[in-house]
C-alpha cells in the first residue's frame, strides 16, 4: 500500500532530521582552496560577462542621469523614471564622475560585492563559518541557479544595496548594536527606500533610538539634496504620483506585484487590490505573532528576527507597484542562511518548490521568459509569503504533551497540560 502524501512528507522530513547531525558537519567543515577558487570564479565570471552586455548598468543609469543633471543644475525629476528620494541624488555624485568605461567594468563587481556582504552577513547572524562549505559553495549556487542574482548584477540596480544593508542590520541588532542597526538601514533608505517596512521590526522591538537613525537619517539628506537642486517639489507633483501608479506599460512586463500581475489572468482591478492587500495584512499579523513567539531553548534569537524581518519585508513587497523579481534578493540570503538552524524554512521540500521558477538551470519557454515573466516571480513571491506566513502562524500554536503524575502512568489524553509535573495529587489542567 503506498503512503498518502502527508505520510510521505513525515517521512522525508524524518529522514532528514536524522541525517541532519552528520550533513551539517559536512556543510560547516572547512571549504577547499579548490572551493574557494571557483566560487570566485564564478562571481567574477557573472561579472565579466555583464560588463560585455550592451545593456550593462541599464537601471543604474537613471541615478547617474540624475546625479549629471544635478551637476548641471538641472532637476532630476523632470526624468520621471528617476523615482528615487532626493538623498540619492547625493549619493550617486561620486558615480557620476567616474567615466563611462571604468564604470562598465565595477559597477558588476560593486554588485556581486553587494550581495556577496549581503550573504556574509547572513551567516554571521546564524553563526555560520564564512570558510565553511555552506558559505562558499552556497553563493556560488545561489549566483549561478537563482536567475535574479546575475540580472540584478547586469541591470546595476540599487536593490544590492538592500539586499547587503539588512542582514548586515540583523546581525548588529542581534550583538545589541540597535542603534547602528538603524543607522545602517537609515543609510539604505537613503539610496532607495526599499527598507522603509523595518521601520516595523525596530517599533515591535521598541528600539526607539534605532527607529530615529531609520527616519531622520534618509530625511536629513533629502532635505539636504532637494536645497540643492531647482524644483524639488516635482518629486511630489510629478514623481510620486508615477510610482502609485504602478508606472506604465514599460515596467508592467516584470511587475511580479498581485495587483499587476492578476488583472493580467483576467481578475478585475478591484479584486486583485484587494487580495493583495488581504495578502499584506495577513504578512503582518504573521509577522507580529512570530515576534511575540520566543525561539526554542537554546537558541539565541536569531530566527525570530530573521523570519520577522523576511515576513515584513515580503507582505511589502506584495503591495509594492512595481515589484520586480530581484526584490526577493534581500530576504533570500537571510531563508537560506538560516537552514543552520534546525526547524527552519528552507529545511522544507515547500521552500524549494517555491523557488523552483526562478532556478537558472531549469528550461522555461522565450515567450513566457520575455513576455510573461512577472507570472513566475509572482508565483515565488507568494509562495515565499504564504510558506513564512503559515510557518509563523502554525508555530505559535501551543503543542500539549504528556503529563507524568504522582502515583499514576504517563497520560496523553488532549486535555493534560503542556507542561509536565513532577509530583502532584491531581493532573494539571
Amino acid at each position: 500500500m503506498g503512503l498518502r502524501p502527508g505520510r510521505r512528507l513525515k517521512k522525508w522530513r524524518e529522514r532528514v532530521a536524522g541525517s541532519g547531525g552528520r550533513a551539517a558537519g559536512l556543510l560547516l567543515a572547512p571549504a577547499p582552496r579548490t572551493w574557494q577558487v571557483l566560487s570566485l570564479a564564478v562571481l567574477l565570471g557573472i561579472c565579466v560577462s555583464a560588463s560585455l552586455r550592451e545593456n550593462w548598468g541599464s537601471d543604474n543609469a537613471f541615478v547617474v542621469k540624475a546625479a549629471d543633471t544635478l551637476l548641471a543644475g538641472g532637476s532630476p525629476y523632470e526624468d520621471k523614471r528617476f523615482l528615487y528620494l532626493p538623498s540619492a541624488v547625493l549619493m550617486a555624485v561620486p558615480e557620476a564622475l567616474v567615466p563611462r568605461g571604468v564604470l562598465r567594468w565595477i559597477l558588476p563587481v560593486g554588485m556581486a560585492a553587494l550581495l556577496a556582504g549581503g550573504w556574509a552577513a547572513a551567516l554571521r547572524l546564524f553563526a555560520v563559518p564564512l570558510r565553511s562549505r555552506f558559505a562558499v559553495g552556497g553563493l556560488a549556487v545561489l549566483a549561478l541557479a537563482y536567475k535574479p542574482f546575475e540580472n540584478l548584477v547586469l541591470i546595476g540596480n540599487w536593490t544590492a544595496i538592500s539586499a547587503a544593508a539588512l542582514p548586515a542590520a540583523l546581525l548588529l541588532a542581534h550583538r545589541g548594536s540597535w542603534g547602528r542597526a538603524g543607522l545602517v538601514v537609515g543609510l539604505a533608505i537613503a539610496c532607495k527606500p526599499m527598507l522603509v517596512p523595518i521601520g516595523l521590526l525596530f517599533l515591535l522591538a521598541r528600539r526607539w533610538r534605532a527607529l530615529a537613525a531609520a527616519v531622520l537619517v534618509p530625511l536629513g539628506l533629502s532635505l539636504a539634496g532637494a536645497l540643492l537642486m531647482p524644483s524639488p517639489l516635482l518629486f511630489f507633483t510629478k514623481t510620486l504620483p508615477f510610482l502609485l501608479q504602478g508606472q506604465d506599460a514599460y515596467a508592467l512586463p516584470w511587475d511580479a506585484s498581485p495587483i499587476a500581475v492578476l488583472p493580467r489572468l483576467g481578475v478585475p482591478q478591484v479584486l486583485a487590490v484587494l487580495v493583495a492587500f488581504a495578502g499584506a495584512g495577513a504578512g503582518l499579523w504573521a509577522a507580529l505573532v512570530r515576534w511575540r513567539r520566543p525561539d526554542p531553548e537554546g537558541d539565541d534569537g536569531a530566527l525570530r528576527l530573521a523570519e520577522t524581518a523576511c515576513m515584513v519585508m515580503l507582505a511589502a513587497f506584495l503591495v509594492s507597484r512595481p515589484s520586480f523579481d530581484h526584490y526577493l534578493l534581500v530576504v533570500l540570503p537571510l531563508l537560506l542562511a538560516s537552514a543552520a538552524r534546525p526547524g527552519s524554512m528552507p529545511r522544507s521540500p515547500w521552500f524549494w518548490l517555491a523557488l523552483t521558477p526562478q532556478m537558472a538551470l531549469l528550461p522555461w519557454p522565450s515567450e513566457l521568459a520575455h513576455k510573461r515573466r512577472a507570472f513566475k516571480d509572482c508565483a515565488t513571491l507568494c509562495g515565499l509569503a504564504i510558506l513564512l506566513a503559515r510557518r509563523a502562524l502554525r508555530s505559535g500554536r501551543v503543542t500539549l504533551e504528556p503529563v507524568t503524575t504522582a502515583g499514576s502512568p504517563p497520560r496523553t489524553e488532549p486535555e493534560c497540560a503542556a507542561t509536565p509535573a513532577a509530583s502532584a495529587s491531581r493532573t494539571a489542567f
